[in-house]
């Protein structure tokens, strides 16, 4: 007899769940008035700059954006569809960066470290508590471990952090500072592709393609790769 596969014979669908706004709700309750929500995007590429997303919930912003998600489920398309849909839900938002020279000259947690206090320094107003997706608060660690240069600190209040990993794919207001982060960024990166076609950064965005790999092994880097990073050599 043969035998159907296991994913038509228990009827079982793949779903993503739609992110909520319960931590930042619980946030509110607990007395935070203005509770922001932070992501990073392009820690991990070559080329280009690192990127943090914030959006402020508060008492007005009642109910998750419909549609929003974690930028990597989402197609280009509906990333740029929502970023006007965020700018009414949210309170307030941000973007802001850390150039790959900060990044060679700093390292990378203290590049995010930057761009997340850029972004709040952006703002129109304080926050009472940072909800950041991860496990690891690099918006605050650096300080307290003795790796930050005060002298390069960016002048803003920043209040108490809450990590939660996966909060881009359980958390509304997250899920919405990644989506801006990205468009942004990605933005940053086609523009810069105009100069440098060999390296495909309209496509790969300044992450390790195949395509990017080849050009640096044959052109080398450009003034907006990481030449920190263990790029490919001229030859290699």
């Amino acid at each position: 007899m043969r035998m159907r596969r296991a994913t038509v014979a228990s009827g079982y669908r793949a779903r993503v769940t739609s992110p909520t706004l319960r931590v930042e709700k619980r946030l509110l309750r607990d007395g935070h008035a203005r509770v922001l929500c932070m992501d990073e995007v392009g820690r991990g590429a070559l080329a280009g700059p690192v990127t943090v997303g914030a959006v402020v919930i508060d008492a007005s912003v009642t109910r998750p954006l419909r549609g929003v998600r974690d930028s990597k489920l989402l197609s280009a398309a509906a990333r740029d569809e929502l970023v006007p849909r965020i700018d009414a839900w949210a309170a307030e938002h941000a973007v802001a960066h850390a150039t790959p020279s900060e990044i060679d000259e700093h390292g990378i947690i203290v590049a995010l470290r930057l761009a997340g206090r850029r972004a709040i320094a952006s703002l129109s107003a304080p926050v009472d508590v940072v909800l950041l997706d991860g496990s690891h608060d690099w918006l605050t660690i650096p300080e307290q471990s003795g790796l930050f240069d005060p002298s390069i600190d960016v002048d803003c209040d920043v209040p108490a952090v809450v990590m939660r990993v996966k909060a881009d794919l359980s958390c509304a207001g997250v899920a919405a500072a990644s989506v801006l982060a990205k468009v942004a960024r990605d933005s940053i990166m086609v523009g810069l592709a105009a100069g440098a076609d060999a390296y495909g950064w309209q496509e790969n965005k300044g992450y390790a393609s195949g395509a990017h790999m080849d050009a640096l092994r044959a052109l080398g880097p450009t003034e907006h790769h990481r030449r920190s990073w263990n790029l490919p050599t001229v030859g290699s």
